[in-house]
């Protein structure tokens, strides 16, 4: 069966339950997702490693993570989206129990590469399963697939702080449960949607996107993007202790971002769904700039918190056109490979940002990444407001019937 074969693009304001199913899973895999949080004080408290040593572990997941939204998206277009995003839940179970049973340091980094490699895998095929819906439902399905993502983050970083103090081990199979809870939600509840056709027939998604400018530039925008936004979650935290303020203030200011996020989602979808995408997207761009500029310059608790509720609002504004923007860029037989690519934007800037964001910090002080932040926003608004009518154009010709994009160049 295929969604399909029982939509049209008439389709009702509701949402498939194919969207709800997906919803849980992702929801499941967050708050079951308790980990990654605590994996270096599981590795320098449980197993004794150095923190330079389990910082090598970390990047192995982060690596993993990067090669998991390029497989997850090939994937989902060649053996299916449903398929791929079982094989992920149940590889990450398997590599999640071997990490938490590793012994050895070379048993270690191999579990965290296929725990970063599995973890995500899900993510890109289950936004091409989204994409396979027909336009205007993608929009609200997007954005409810993010709220309850965020909800799901929510829960763990309440409950992982308690649940550690009775042993990390329970940590990893508390992870491992919810992977297998999530794929008997996949196995019970999710269709396949990928579009039919022989996979023998399907062009091959480098050679495409090579050729595709607009995707690319596309890509390397968010790249900046989430340089930008994800440096924030290194550099805070320091600029915070400069100015006085101990870790838990940090926590509650950064807990302002979760709440945002699980409460403003809904009516942001409902006020931006009918907006211009790529000027949101623009706007979003600036203010997350310009967040991060605030919290660079700030001193005390009220400017900091201030700065955070200032770039969740933009991040609120990309997250809930981000989807539907690339999927309307992808040719139909390679949604999961545009989508894969366009999540592995996240994943590099996750690498980027730290790095950025610290070494302006510690080379050239508060000042300057404050304005390298408001300039980065600004430059960001520049390109993408810059693409708006290709992507318009794009836009189009993707939303024009079947028989017409076939016989089109």
């Amino acid at each position: 069966m295929t969604i399909s074969s029982t939509l049209t693009p008439a389709a009702p304001a509701r949402l498939p339950q194919l969207v709800w199913a997906l919803a849980a899973t992702h929801f499941v895999g967050r708050a079951g997702g308790v980990v990654r949080s605590f994996l270096v004080l599981y590795l320098t408290q449980a197993q004794h490693l150095s923190p330079a040593t389990a910082g090598t572990v970390v990047a192995a997941v982060g690596a993993g993570d990067i090669g998991s939204q390029l497989l997850g998206g090939w994937l989902g277009d060649r053996i299916g989206r449903r398929t791929t995003m079982l094989v992920g839940f149940l590889g990450a179970a398997v590599a999640l129990a071997a990490l938490g049973s590793a012994d050895s340091l070379p048993a270690i980094w191999v579990a965290a590469a296929g725990v970063g490699l599995t973890l995500e895998l899900f993510r890109p095929a289950g936004a091409a399963a989204v994409a396979d819906l027909p336009a205007p439902q993608r929009i609200r399905a997007f954005g409810l697939l993010y709220w309850a993502a965020n909800l799901g983050f929510s829960v763990a970083t309440v409950t992982a702080g308690v649940l550690a103090k009775h042993g990390y081990g329970l940590l990893f199979w508390i992870n491992v449960g919810a992977s297998l809870a999530a794929a008997l939600i996949v196995w019970w509840q999710v269709p396949e949607t990928r579009p039919a056709g022989p996979v023998r027939t399907r062009r091959a998604l480098l050679p495409v996107v090579r050729r595709d400018r607009l995707m690319l530039a596309m890509l390397a925008i968010h790249v900046g993007y989430f340089t930008l936004f994800l440096q924030t979650f290194t550099t805070l935290p320091l600029l915070m202790v400069d100015g006085g303020l101990g870790p838990g203030t940090y926590g509650a200011v950064l807990a302002l971002n979760g709440i945002a996020v699980v409460a403003l989602q809904p009516w942001a979808v409902r006020l931006l769904a009918a907006r211009d995408a790529h000027a949101v997207s623009a706007v979003s761009m600036l203010l997350v700039g310009a967040g991060a500029a605030l919290g660079a310059v700030s001193h005390g608790t009220a400017g900091f918190a201030g700065s955070v509720l200032v770039w969740t609002l933009g991040q609120i504004g990309i997250a809930v056109r981000f989807g539907d923007t690339f999927a309307a860029l992808a040719p139909a037989e390679l949604r999961g490979g545009y989508l894969g690519l366009a999540s592995a934007t996240w994943s590099v800037g996750a690498v980027l940002g730290p790095l950025a964001g610290t070494a302006l910090l510690g080379l050239a002080g508060a000042s300057a990444l404050g304005s390298a932040c408001a300039l980065a926003g600004i430059a960001l608004f520049t390109a993408q407001r810059a693409l708006g009518p290709a992507l318009r154009r794009r836009t189009a010709t993707h939303d024009r019937p079947l028989e017409s994009k076939e016989s089109s160049p």
